[in-house]
């Protein structure tokens, strides 16, 4: 049986949320809304499904199952509890929410309701992010001492309601948390003005974890180049991830440890060992909508749940 299934906000996410929802078959779309009524009307008749300017009116005609919630920031909470006070089931994009306390509003009202919610932290959902999770909990790093995310390109226009911690960092923040296993202990951060003057196009992040744990994201809307990568450093070996391309190689340490004539620890490194990861390549939203109408077929837990979504934001927040 498929799911009726609605995109409101069709942005430059929320577009992708139309395309794919049109092709799943576990999918059939019924509606889309936006407040650009000549780029709606286009999707809604080449995708043959319903449009409308006020997502409310879509949300009172249409017996929706599973919504998409792809508007800005700025208006989660009031598009995701009309949609909970439906009684859908919804995914709202990343961040949760602008606020730690309408986020919490949301996740509330959503297991006062008993509809699932899920939110779109999509890198959890690239097939080289999942296989190096997997790496690292066989232990084949050993023990992880650090992560390096690197995530920065240039400005994309449509932000208009957050900052690039907001934005960009979110996505790492919640992928060092997912990895690792836990919330830091700590998060230190500056930002700043580069280009835009109204909000921070430019940060570097500093967390610690548990067992001296260290990562750093680093995000900007200034670099000319799209840059998308993940470096996760352990007592065995190396892992370098390309989150765009899903490349996913692995260094594996070699080396000797013997003992000097003071009785002192001594390593004699060797050439590590090169290993490049097959990776079974998929579009990670297009796994990520899979995933979350299964759950609602199957009544299962969302992978990545309200708390997940809260537990990334109120860093970024602290970021601040």
């Amino acid at each position: 049986m498929k799911l009726k299934t609605a995109v409101i906000g069709i942005g430059n996410m929320g577009k992708n949320h139309v395309r794919i929802y049109s092709e799943l078959k576990e999918s059939e779309l019924v509606a889309i809304s936006d407040i650009n009524e000549k780029l709606g009307k286009e999707l809604a008749e080449k995708h043959s499904c319903n449009y409308y300017k006020n997502y409310k009116d879509l949300l009172k005609k249409e017996k929706i199952d599973a919504v998409s919630i792809c508007v800005p920031t700025s208006l989660h909470y009031q598009v995701a509890a009309d949609a909970i006070n439906s009684g859908i089931n919804l995914l709202i994009e990343k961040p949760i929410a602008s606020s730690l306390a309408e986020a919490n509003k949301i996740v509330e009202l959503a297991e006062k309701s008993g509809v699932k919610l899920t939110v779109g932290h999509v890198e959890r959902f690239n097939p080289a992010v999942k296989r190096l999770k997997e790496i690292i909990d066989e232990g084949r790093l050993g023990t992880v001492i650090s992560l390096l995310a690197r995530r920065v390109g240039l400005f994309p226009p449509q932000i208009k309601d957050s900052n690039v911690i907001i934005d960009l960092a979110v996505h790492d923040i919640d992928i060092f948390n997912y990895i690792i296993g836990e919330q830091p202990l700590s998060v230190y951060a500056k930002g700043g003005k580069g280009l835009i003057k109204s909000r921070e196009d430019y940060a570097g992040l500093f967390l610690t974890y548990t067992n001296n744990v260290n990562a750093i994201i680093e995000v900007n809307w200034i670099t000319p180049v799209k840059i998308r990568i993940l470096n996760i450093t352990g007592t065995e070996g190396y892992a370098s991830l390309n989150y765009i391309t899903q490349d996913l190689v692995l260094y594996e340490n070699n080396y000797e440890k013997s003992y000097d004539k003071f009785g002192d620890f001594v390593f004699k490194f060797g050439k590590p060992k090169k290993q490049t990861i097959r990776i079974k390549k998929e579009e990670p939203l297009k796994l990520e909508l899979k995933d979350f109408l299964l759950c609602i077929k199957n009544d299962k837990e969302p992978s990545v749940s309200g708390l997940d979504g809260i537990n990334a934001l109120k860093i970024a927040l602290e970021s601040l």
